[in-house]
């Protein structure tokens, strides 16, 4: 076995896929198939759009993270939260599928936010457990590996689910896509709970102690730019992705060239980014993947400006899909990567014994933009058209990647930049952060 393979072939590699593919693919369905599916039913693009508004709980998470931290069910603080939510989501998927969009819109937007909250639970608990299976030195591989299986559990709603309804009544193809929750419950039964070296004893501290630690360790001037960071450097790409499937449609692609073509041709490439993200960071370092991932990622949306301007296609031939996969693999080249690095530095940010609670806020702001900014997003497409919505995109992503100047410098530290650790003993110790 080559070397440089060992730290992929581990047990803790093998729960970080199971991890990523139980958290993405609720989100997958919320933004892949739930769009695809009030399309084809005649659901204007316009409130297509502001069905992203329904994602909220991804950003508001971080205000009842602390009941995690804190209260532990039957079987465990991490596992017990999984599974209770795992059960959530697959009864709330499996009843998407039984209403009309045409008549009970407003029935399928409750529900898909229910979907959206069980989903933003589990991500709470799944992330706080893998950051503490992880050691500090995993923590670069282990998620990447996480991000790759999260976008490979995108194929079940955006590929197989779009193929299956070709064939199958909406109310099957919802039930079948449930069924893919299953292994993430065979996950929370049978791996053990992660050893902690301290908790919160109090709902208070629960609530309060993540803030002032977080606060005390980096000041208010670095922790105010770290937020800002996790807002923007995501923004352009989450932008430019909000409205996939319908760009798709609107071109003239057809729902199983977008099951078999684009969601395929995303799916290689993500994974090799992700994964020679992982490897790479190993040996560059977070603070430079950050910048060479984000300037891929950025320029890779120009790919949608190009098919939009070549758009839309009366006839869909070789060319065409050609086209297609080609754009697409670019875009989640980059996407792989950047997310990759993305996570990396959330789960470096963290302190292990507010594990919960700290990620959940800083994943929480990194939602903004796909839940708030992204509800407008067809409101942009339609006044701007799609070539120029996609330059918008771009010009987005500029603001995160300037941030990097302050937040993860090319060479050396950045200013305040301390992590406080667990030293061997069990104590917290302070320990500088460099970056290669």
């Amino acid at each position: 076995m080559p070397a440089w393979l060992a730290p992929l072939l581990t047990r803790k590699m093998l729960i970080c896929i199971f991890t990523g593919f139980a958290s993405g693919l609720p989100l997958y369905l919320l933004i892949n198939l739930l769009p695809a599916w009030l399309r084809s039913e005649g659901v204007d693009l316009k409130t297509i759009g502001f069905f992203a508004l329904i994602q909220f709980p991804y950003t508001w998470k971080f205000l009842w993270s602390p009941l995690l931290d804190r209260f532990a069910p039957p079987l465990g603080r991490r596992r017990g939260w999984m599974l209770i939510t795992q059960i959530g989501l697959l009864f709330c998927i499996g009843g998407l599928g039984g209403f009309d969009p045409r008549t009970h819109i407003f029935a399928i937007s409750c529900l898909a936010a229910l979907l959206a909250f069980c989903s933003a639970t589990q991500d709470v608990a799944l992330d706080a457990f893998r950051r503490e299976l992880l050691a500090e030195r995993e923590l670069g591989l282990g998620n990447a590996v996480h991000v790759n299986a999260y976008r490979l559990a995108g194929l079940v709603p955006g590929s197989l689910s779009l193929i299956l309804a070709d064939r199958l009544p909406w109310n099957m193809v919802f039930w079948i896509t449930a069924l893919f929750i299953l292994p993430g419950m065979a996950m929370a039964l049978f791996i053990r709970e992660p050893v902690v070296v301290d908790r919160p004893r109090t709902l208070r501290a629960a609530c309060i102690e993540p803030w002032q630690e977080f606060i005390g360790r980096r000041g208010w001037r670095d922790a105010f730019w770290i937020l800002a960071f996790l807002f923007f450097y995501k923004l352009g790409d989450s932008l430019a992705t909000a409205l996939s499937t319908p760009f798709y449609l609107d071109m003239g692609y057809g729902k199983t060239d977008i099951g078999l073509i684009a969601k395929h041709a995303g799916l290689w490439p993500a994974i090799l980014g992700g994964l020679a993200g992982g490897l790479w960071m190993v040996r560059i370092g977070i603070n430079r993947a950050l910048w060479l991932f984000g300037l891929v990622q950025m320029f890779a949306i120009l790919g949608f400006a190009w098919l939009a301007w070549l758009g839309p296609f009366s006839h869909v031939g070789t060319f065409e899909r050609a086209a297609l996969a080609g754009v697409i693999s670019v875009e989640y080249l980059g996407v792989g990567l950047g997310t990759a690095a993305f996570t990396a530095f959330i789960a470096r940010t963290t302190h292990p014994a507010y594990t919960a609670t700290q990620f959940a806020l800083f994943t929480s702001l990194a939602a903004v933009p796909r839940t708030v900014v992204n509800a407008f997003a067809g409101v942009l497409a339609e006044h701007l058209g799609w070539v120029n919505f996609f330059f918008c995109c771009v010009a987005l992503a500029v603001p995160g990647m300037l941030l990097l100047k302050w937040i993860a410098p090319w060479n050396g530290e950045r200013w305040g930049d301390s992590e406080r650790r667990l030293d061997p003993s069990g104590g917290i110790g302070t320990m500088p952060l460099r970056s290669r």
